[in-house]
């Protein structure tokens, strides 16, 4: 029995803030608009500068994270659900690892382990609020102030919990999905319609265009004698989004949702009611998006270090060969140019590909096998393995056609690591061809808000069945 760590959660029960389950099914017109009033704090919060900062021009160094953390620099998502991600996935690991012991048959051992999640979200949002402002990431702390200073960690620790009560109101019932979907989602949607209708206008050295791809395309065509250059530059224009990306970015989506329908149905058969036979389906994407989220994570931190070491020591043959980084194109984001971090990046464009293939290969090679672990190695995270799911079915009484009780897992085991590693792989070759096609929103952010909202598809049409069950049955 592994260290009954839990119960050293229990003091901090009282302390912890809560929202209490519902007492009984909540409607699921009251879902939508719970759902709804979720999405609608979350927006507010993610506009809402943050109060005292002096300067947030410098490189942000969550810039490789901001796609699967929901954030919005300078404003009161500025860690977005990093902290929920961090301690759930931290907790997760522990506890696959058998390293803390949970019952998750048990009450009180759920209430404990939600607990120190929720716990462990808050202290790091203190912690990351804390670093960000003694660090200068809004300014000099001496120039701020001790006020200033306290005021900005007040702030984004009020607002990290709020983001934090909201994913468990929404898992707890009351609404559709997680917080935590629904955020990514949200984030990522918002972004490709920003880039495809924004009104702004950039002046590049050609005179003044709009940021939004589709406006540009019509304004292009008023503005321009000929048509068909017209057509060419709203296709290929750079560095602002084009038709190009758009187009992309729906072929992506078009794509996942067609592969989503992919899957495997076993026959299982109950041995308690004779006749009853069902399937258990194990579909293409078995793991979901974890795959892309967790390597994106990983890079991400990778990132992160990386460019932290070499602000600090840019002379050290060690850290230029983890990663040499210098501004963009004039801009104050830093981009690696060379070592490790480098051959981590997608290549920009197409064209870049065919200049660096080497730096292609290398990418290729570690987003599939990245991908590849990840998503085998989460199986054993998650409790959704194929010894897990043998026990499940044995737990119902039930089995799989054609097969004994202890043969089960052999079956599962044949089946269900392809499953994970095949999946995997194809996550990865999907996020590349993404990002070589230039998709807007990058391959990783296209991937998680397809197979997001697909997801809040099934879970719509789940409760509508569900619904038309209930009415069939009231007649």
């Amino acid at each position: 029995m592994g260290f009954r760590f839990l119960t050293l959660i229990r003091p901090f029960m009282a302390i912890i803030p809560e929202v209490a389950a519902p007492d009984r099914k909540v409607a699921f017109n009251q879902k939508v608009l719970w759902t709804v009033i979720t999405l609608l704090v979350f927006l507010v919060l993610s506009q809402v500068p943050l109060y005292g900062i002096m300067s947030s021009d410098s490189s942000d160094p969550l810039y490789w994270m901001r796609v699967i953390l929901a954030s919005n620099r300078g404003t009161l998502m500025e860690f977005g659900i990093t902290p929920i991600i961090t301690s759930g996935m931290i907790m997760q690991l522990l506890a696959g690892a058998q390293i803390i012991s949970v019952d998750y048959s048990l009450r009180e051992d759920r209430a404990l382990f939600s607990g120190a999640q929720k716990l462990f979200a808050m202290l790091i949002t203190f912690g990351s609020a804390t670093v960000a402002v003694m660090t200068g990431q809004y300014g000099d702390p001496k120039s701020l102030g001790a006020g200033i200073c306290l005021l900005l960690i007040i702030q984004l620790f009020v607002a990290g919990v709020i983001v934090i009560l909201l994913d468990e109101m929404l898992q707890k019932g009351y609404g559709l999905g997680s917080g935590i979907n629904l955020f990514i989602a949200t984030n990522i949607c918002e972004d490709i319609v920003w880039k495809s209708l924004s009104p702004l206008t950039v002046n590049n050295g050609k005179g003044p265009e709009f940021e939004g791809a589709i406006i540009a395309f019509f304004h292009l065509l008023f503005v321009r004698s000929n048509k068909f250059k017209a057509v060419f530059e709203a296709l290929t224009r750079s560095p602002l989004p084009n038709l190009t990306n758009l187009v992309a970015t729906v072929l992506v989506f078009a794509v996942v949702i067609y592969l989503q329908g992919f899957r495997v149905e076993i026959p299982i058969k109950s041995m308690r009611f004779r006749g009853h036979r069902a399937a258990y389906p194990v579909k293409l994407f078995y793991t979901s998006n974890m795959p892309i989220m967790l390597q994106s994570a990983l890079a991400s931190n990778v990132f992160m270090i990386s460019q932290l070491l070499y602000r600090r020591f840019p002379d050290n043959l060690l850290v230029k060969m983890f990663g040499v980084w210098e501004p963009y194109q004039g801009s104050s984001q830093f981009f690696p140019t060379s070592g490790l971090t480098y051959y981590m990046t997608p290549p920009r464009s197409f064209i870049n590909t065919l200049k660096d293939p080497i730096h292609f290969v290398f990418y290729v090679a570690y987003m599939l096998t990245a991908c590849a672990l990840l998503s085998r190695a989460w199986l054993d995270i998650s409790g959704s393995g194929p010894r897990d799911v043998a026990k499940e079915l044995k737990d119902q009484q039930t089995v799989i056609a054609g097969y004994r009780d202890t043969s089960m897992y052999k079956e599962l085991k044949r089946i269900i690591p392809t499953a994970a590693t095949v999946g995997g792989v194809i996550i990865g070759i999907l996020s590349i061809s993404a990002d070589l096609l230039g998709a807007i929103g990058s391959g990783t952010g296209i991937l998680l808000a397809v197979t997001i909202i697909y997801n809040y598809f099934e879970t719509f049409a789940k409760e509508q069945a569900e619904m038309g069950a209930l009415g069939v049955g009231g007649m």
